[in-house]
C-alpha cells in the first residue's frame, strides 16, 4: 500500500541541534553542581526524553532530574534553540515530499521549542502538524508523542504511514503505534541500534528517503 503520511523526528533527523542541547546540559550541570560530561556522554542525551537521560547518566532522583530539566530549559528557551543547523539536503527533501504527501514532526523536544526552531529555519510551512512533548512532562516518550499526533488526524491505515528518526526510540515508538520506520545514520544513532530496534529501512543520506517513498508508492 502506498505511503501517504510521514512523521519526522527533529533532533538528529531534520537538524543537528547538538550545540544547543550540549550547551544546555553543561549549563544545567554547572548550576546543579553535577560533573561535566564528555562529548560521547553528551551525545546520549540526543533522542531520549531529557528527564530519563539525566536520571540515567547521574543516577538522580526524579526530583533532582526535574530540577536539571528546569535548569536546562532556562538556557535552551532563549539561547539553545538558536544553536542548530539543518542537515544538508533536508530542506529540499521536505519541500519535495510536502508537495505530494502529508508530513508531520513527532519529537520528544517540547512542542513549543520545535515550532520556534522550524519557523526560524523557514521549514514550518512544509508540515501539516508539529507534535512534541508537553512542558508538564506528561507526554515525553516518542510512542506517546506519535499517538498524540495520530489522535489529532483522520484515521489512516498504518501501512500508509512511516516514522523517520535517528535513534532506537523513534523505531520503538513507531512500532508501538504499528507504523513502519526509517532509521537515519546522519544523526546520532548507529546501524546496530536500528537493527536491534527493528527499523524497516536504514539510510545514510536524506535523498534516500525519496527513493523509499517512491518505491513504496508504486
Amino acid at each position: 500500500m502506498s505511503i501517504k503520511r510521514l512523521f519526522f523526528d527533529f533532533d538528529g533527523t531534520i537538524a543537528d541541534s547538538s550545540p544547543g542541547i550540549f550547551n544546555g546540559i553543561r549549563y544545567a550541570c554547572k548550576k546543579l553542581g553535577l560533573p561535566q560530561l564528555s562529548e560521547k556522554q553528551l551525545k546520549t542525551f540526543v533522542g531520549p526524553p531529557l528527564l530519563e537521560s539525566f536520571q540515567k547518566q547521574f543516577n538522580l532522583t526524579a526530583e533532582k532530574a526535574e530540577a536539571a530539566v528546569v535548569a536546562y530549559r532556562e538556557y535552551y528557551k532563549d539561547q539553545g534553540l538558536t544553536e542548530f543547523t539543518i542537515y544538508s539536503g533536508m530542506a529540499e527533501i521536505l519541500a519535495q515530499l510536502s508537495a505530494t504527501y502529508e508530513i508531520y514532526v513527532a519529537t520528544s523536544k517540547p512542542e513549543l521549542f520545535a515550532k520556534k526552531m522550524l519557523q526560524n529555519a523557514n521549514l514550518a510551512d512544509y508540515f501539516k502538524g508539529i507534535y512534541g512533548a508537553d512542558l508538564a512532562g506528561e507526554r515525553i516518550k516518542k510512542a506517546d508523542v506519535i499517538k498524540y499526533g495520530l489522535d489529532q488526524l483522520p484515521i489512516m491505515n498504518s501501512s500508509e504511514m512511516i516514522m523517520v528518526g535517528d535513534r532506537s526510540h523513534d523505531i520503538i515508538g513507531a512500532k508501538a503505534n504499528h507504523l513502519r520506520s526509517v532509521g537515519v545514520l546522519f544523526g546520532f544513532g548507529s546501524q546496530e541500534e536500528f537493527i536491534e530496534a527493528g527499523a524497516d529501512w536504514i539510510i545514510e543520506k536524506p535523498q534516500e528517503l525519496l527513493e523509499i517513498v517512491k518505491k513504496e508508492s508504486k
